[in-house]
């Protein structure tokens, strides 16, 4: 009897243990969303040179931590030096070039000013000619009615003279006073011939003056177009400069981000092109876990929603974390030949939706969680 009671007692002892195992396994996927489909994840770079050459030092190790900024990998830069030296000549005989070709404009607009000036002095010369002939027009008109006036009186006096009324000293006076008259009416004739000449002088130096003024402001013009592109030539020439020694600062490979160091090719000596994989660069920190619930798991997720997170590697210790954003589409459709449903041959599915995971606990220097690590992701509704 004692026997049969305690195997009834055992008995009901792991009934009662399955029951509440049960009811408790029931009540939890009722009230939780979970899965083991999930994983850690972090930012992994790929370090590469931007310039091709060979490496000369090597400052890193395998799983070695290293900070933004920290030297990498160093390229040979003579090369590189050399280009800059190259580029810093140029920039300096352009520069050179702008001053020659500037103190050449700057005397070409003197030379328009000059011949501007010497342009309107002749002009004004012609204006002063052209008087002079009105001038000496008038006069040759007037020498020319005294002339004619002092020949009508001189007749008069001959005929007088002859018949003794008047005295033979106003003859004679009226006889000097036509000669002296018609002296004077050519005397005005030369001037005004000859102010008639100066006109015409005056008129091609105007013309031969214009015709310079203009070569004189197409040469100008011209210098002034040979500044513009002399400048263009030293600002073509400082951006050379610019990207050589831009291409020296890529001779010295440096840490983009804090992180560890995994996957180191680069070797000292070795010849590396521009994208050649040296190493990785994983970060240590902003770790998120991607977890790949069902389809039908996902309808009560939302962003913000906690999370708790188990981590195998730590004997399922739980981690705190927050849905930080849901997949727009499933991975399948991201996979590289994505199902077709389309083509004859259907069966149904369950699909994957991946769900971005935040990790909100600071991290535990005795729990270090790194990149790829398997855990379980668990929602409560």
């Amino acid at each position: 009897m004692n026997k049969k009671l305690v195997f009834r007692v055992i008995l009901g002892a792991v009934i009662l243990v399955a029951g509440i195992y049960i009811f408790n396994t029931v009540r939890f996927m009722l009230t939780h969303e979970d899965t083991e489909n999930a994983y850690l994840e972090t930012d992994i770079t790929t370090i590469s040179p931007k310039i091709q050459g060979y490496i000369t030092s090597v400052r890193v190790k395998e799983n070695q931590e290293v900070k933004a900024g920290d030297t990498l990998f160093v390229l040979d830069n003579r090369e590189y030096l050399l280009r800059v030296m190259q580029a810093e000549a140029a920039l300096q005989n352009a520069e050179a070039n702008v001053k020659s070709i500037a103190a050449n404009a700057t005397a070409a607009g003197a030379n328009t000013i000059t011949a501007e000036a010497n342009t309107q002095s002749s002009e004004a010369q012609m204006d002063v000619s052209s008087a002079s002939v009105r001038t000496a027009e008038a006069n040759v008109e007037g020498a020319k009615a005294r002339a004619w006036q002092a020949a009508q009186d001189f007749k008069r006096y001959e005929i007088l003279v002859k018949q003794n009324a008047v005295t033979q000293q106003q003859f004679d006076v009226a006889k000097s006073n036509k000669e002296n008259t018609e002296a004077a009416y050519q005397a005005s004739l030369a001037q005004l011939d000859a102010a008639k000449k100066q006109v015409e002088v005056n008129r091609r130096q105007t013309t031969a003056g214009q015709r310079q003024k203009s070569a004189i402001a197409s040469q100008a013009d011209a210098a002034n177009r040979n500044v513009s592109l002399a400048q263009t030539l030293v600002a073509q020439r400082r951006v050379e400069l610019e990207t050589a020694k831009l291409n020296l600062s890529y001779t010295v490979i440096v840490a983009p981000a804090h992180g560890v160091i995994a996957k180191k090719a680069g070797q000292t000596g070795q010849f590396v092109n521009i994208g050649s994989p040296l190493c990785s660069l994983v970060s240590n920190t902003g770790l998120w876990a991607t977890a790949n619930f069902k389809e039908t798991q996902v309808a009560g997720m939302k962003a913000g929603q906690h999370v708790d997170v188990k981590v195998d590697a730590y004997g399922g210790k739980v981690f705190n974390g927050a849905i930080e954003s849901i997949a727009p589409a499933t991975g399948a459709k991201f996979s590289l030949l994505p199902p077709d449903n389309a083509s004859g041959n259907f069966v149904k599915v369950v699909q994957r939706i991946p769900v971005r995971i935040a990790l909100t606990d600071t991290p535990d220097p005795a729990f270090p969680l790194r990149a790829g690590m398997s855990v379980e992701v668990i929602v409560p509704n």
